[in-house]
């Protein structure tokens, strides 16, 4: 008995402490509550991490601590984050995290700029020693912003697992923002299985799009669909919430055949190291080729995100001449759900065979490819499928080397594949100033870079499916100053960079040969150092020196006086 009321009493222990978590954690804005993106949402190469608060277009509003903690990481950066806290929550186990910030609270920003005068850097990543900053419970830690790689003001707010580190679904943790409006499909895939089905005759995905009847509901599939063998299926679909625009993703995806739960799949955590496991979740190859989202059903094998219940991993066995009733749920956060009924025919055909190929990729192995002047090497665990490798070359006069195809259509990759290219043309004396370019259908090239080995590049790339040549980029970097007259009088240096190749790799700003801070976004070209009279000797003359290189290794520099 006794033992029976203490596990009681634990049981109810716990259970408050989870159910209490919503109202201890305040929203970290003053304003009322709108989101512009929410948890898992599908992004480039990875799931959305966090929620976006809206910050009404505008920044500078204040962002407040959702809980007493301590900050325990600053991270500063042109791109990413931008300017991002930590503030970790012993109480709850939890790390609340504050990204794309204006600026910091003063006590915080004046020991972050201690800290990148004494690394002589911009960029930096700092871990203060637990408790050296302290926060409370609605004290004011930073204002908004729009720093780093956000298309615009708001606040990404992310909780952490603090052991794990792994994000969680932030609307579990925070009051709820009203939201009456289910989920809205878009579209529906049916895939046959290599070698095991067929859908309509053919071995090729069957895309349809759902339009909507009068009322707004999805019409039914706009095709008879008829199958045999081993199937699955995809769902493009978001979310909606009220009084908003912004489209979000879907928290629960479930789907039903002859009223059999199939597959489920609820986001609500997940590992930064199977973030790109994205890639898996969607058909990557109709995200590459038609930027579109339609996310798979079912699990390829070299798949591991642990949000999945399925039978079969999802696949379907249709193995009798009769309708196969089908259900996808798609269902939000706060428990609103669209449900959507369809049939698939069995039907007895012919299955497609496997398709000759010389270069088989199986998903559980290391996987290499040679030729002349090319070689690619894939190590284990990097494809979540098998597929069937190609490469092909072109002759290129406008290049150091051919122009390589390397494989005819996207396929992911988990982390990173190696791939050197051979030069026909060698003539450079400064190997750095060589780098390979990502070739694109229209012809434009973008700079990947590489490092140079026996007569060659070598690199590594994170998918495959893109064209790839040798270019050389031999010029510096321009430097341009802005209104240098009235430097002075605004107390602040503004200094455009432009690299038309390979992009500016590092820079620095010095005055009378000691470092000064020039602070720099992703999104600008234009570099700002403001004067800092505790750093700088006022009265005299000032010798500014602006260096800059960029990923080829050329260098400028630039030199003014005035005085101050």
């Amino acid at each position: 008995m006794r033992l029976f009321k203490l596990q009681l009493i634990l049981f109810l222990f716990f259970t408050s402490i989870s159910l209490s978590y919503s109202q201890q954690y305040r929203n970290p804005v003053t304003i009322p509550p709108a989101l512009s993106g929410n948890f898992g949402e599908l992004r480039n190469n990875h799931f959305h991490s966090g929620i976006d608060f809206k910050t009404q277009q505008v920044v500078d509003k204040p962002i407040i601590a959702i809980e007493d903690g301590y900050v325990s990481r600053i991270s500063v950066s042109p791109g990413g984050y931008g300017l991002a806290l930590y503030v970790d929550h012993p109480s709850t186990g939890h790390t609340s995290v504050y990204a794309h910030l204006n600026s910091f609270s003063r006590e915080i920003a004046e020991w972050v700029k201690e800290q990148q005068y004494r690394q002589e850097r911009f960029s930096v990543i700092l871990y203060p020693e637990p408790g050296m900053l302290p926060v409370k419970k609605g004290e004011q830690i930073a204002l908004s912003g729009n720093t780093g790689s956000s298309g615009g003001p708001h606040l990404h707010f992310e909780i952490r697992d603090t052991h794990t580190e792994e994000p969680l679904d932030a609307l579990e943790f925070l009051a709820k923002i009203p939201d009456t409006r289910k989920p809205n499909l878009q579209g529906i895939t049916f895939y046959p299985i290599l070698e095991k089905g067929v859908v309509n005759g053919s071995g090729n995905p069957v895309r349809l799009n759902i339009s909507k009847d009068k009322a707004g509901n999805p019409s039914p599939l706009g095709r008879n669909i008829e199958a045999w063998g081993r199937i699955g299926v995809g769902v493009k679909a978001y979310d909606r919430m009220d009084g908003q625009n912004n489209i979000y993703g879907v928290k629960h995806i479930r789907l039903f055949v002859d009223d059999r739960q199939i597959f489920n799949s609820t986001i609500s955590r997940f590992s930064f190291a199977d973030t790109r496991m994205l890639n898996t979740f969607i058909d990557f190859e109709d995200w590459r080729k038609r930027r579109s989202f339609f996310m798979k059903s079912f699990i390829e094998p070299g798949n591991t995100l642990p949000f999945y219940e399925a039978e079969n991993n999802g696949y379907i066995d249709i193995d009798e001449e009769r309708p196969y009733r089908f259900r996808y749920e798609l269902e939000d956060h706060y428990g609103n759900r669209l449900t959507y009924n369809f049939t698939v025919d069995g039907k007895s055909q012919s299955i497609p065979q496997r398709p000759d190929c010389n270069n088989w990729m199986a998903w559980n192995l290391y996987n290499s490819y040679m030729e002349m002047g090319f070689q690619l090497q894939i190590p284990k665990g990097n494809l979540y499928n098998d597929f069937c490798f190609s490469h092909s070359t072109t002759r290129s006069r406008n290049h150091y080397s051919d122009l390589h195809q390397v494989n005819n259509s996207p396929v992911p990759l988990h982390d990173r594949a190696d791939m050197w290219i051979g030069m026909h043309t060698d003539t450079l004396q400064n190997k750095k100033n060589y780098g390979i370019v990502r070739i694109s259908d229209n012809g434009s090239e973008s700079w990947v870079g590489g490092e140079y080995v026996r007569g060659g590049i070598k690199i590594s790339i994170r998918e495959l499916g893109d064209r790839y040549a040798i270019s050389a980029d031999t010029i510096a970097p321009v430097i341009t100053p802005i209104e240098p007259a009235i430097w002075v009088n605004q107390k602040r240096i503004r200094i455009r960079l432009r690299d038309d190749k390979s992009g500016i790799a590092s820079f620095r700003g010095e005055i009378n040969g000691e470092y000064v801070l020039f602070t720099h976004d992703s999104k600008s070209s234009i570099y700002t150092y403001r004067f800092d009279d505790s750093r700088l000797t006022k009265g005299q003359q000032q010798v500014l020196v602006f260096t800059v290189v960029d990923g080829a290794g050329n260098r400028s520099e630039y030199t003014y006086n005035f005085f101050y």
